[in-house]
């Protein structure tokens, strides 16, 4: 007589006897040691945060800390943003010998109305963190809500990209903002889409809040 499936193959971890699972996780482990093994080589990379959800600042601010805590040297530039003090270049004031920290947007651009005026800020935001891309000190650069200034035209994706490509060779960037453009995605090592499932502010008429979305 045949056994059934469930018998012979348990779906679920849950089903596994304690020997089963030994099996199983010993077998895992093989494998991951065998891809660590592997993969021995280190460059910067160039990293996104994109997509409709929310967390994209807040996961590059978290790779920014960690940059901090090995004692490397970390630049953030925040495009469109600008119009207010955010709280973390509050907290990220306390590495001065570390990090610096320039908001040079002036707000989001249904705020600002004005394109001219928005493209000139995003131009020498996309200056001063050229600057700091080629800046050989830097372990880090962040450039935040930059995709949003090439979503809009304030920036040109062949200029970001180009500049990407000067950097040296052990420093990582990140860019965030929704909508990043194909071209920039095609270039980057590492990319996430954040993907919005609920909002408060839309679905139960919750203001954004301080320590949640400032």
């Amino acid at each position: 007589m045949t056994q059934s499936a469930s018998s012979t193959s348990p779906s679920t971890d849950s089903q596994l006897t304690a020997e089963q699972h030994q099996q199983k996780m010993q077998r895992r482990k093989q494998v991951q040691d065998q891809r660590v093994a592997e993969r021995s080589h280190e460059k910067g990379l160039v990293i996104i945060h994109t997509g409709n959800g929310k967390g994209k600042t807040t996961a590059a601010l978290g790779m920014v800390m960690r940059s901090l805590g090995h004692g490397y040297k970390v630049a953030i530039v925040q495009f469109i943003k600008g119009a207010w003090e955010p709280a973390e270049k509050a907290v990220l004031g306390n590495w001065p010998d570390q990090l610096v920290f320039h908001a040079m947007g002036e707000g989001f651009t249904w705020e600002t109305q004005d394109r001219e005026r928005d493209t000139a800020k995003a131009q020498a935001a996309w200056e001063q963190a050229l600057a700091y891309i080629q800046n050989p000190d830097y372990r880090l650069v962040l450039l935040d809500e930059v995709n949003i200034a090439l979503k809009h035209g304030y920036l040109d994706v062949t200029t970001v990209n180009a500049g990407l490509q000067s950097k040296p060779a052990d420093t990582h960037v990140i860019l965030t903002g929704r909508g990043a453009p194909k071209e920039l995605i095609d270039q980057a090592d590492l990319v996430t889409e954040m993907t919005l499932v609920k909002h408060p502010f839309r679905e139960q008429g919750v203001k954004a809040q301080p320590g949640i979305e400032f």
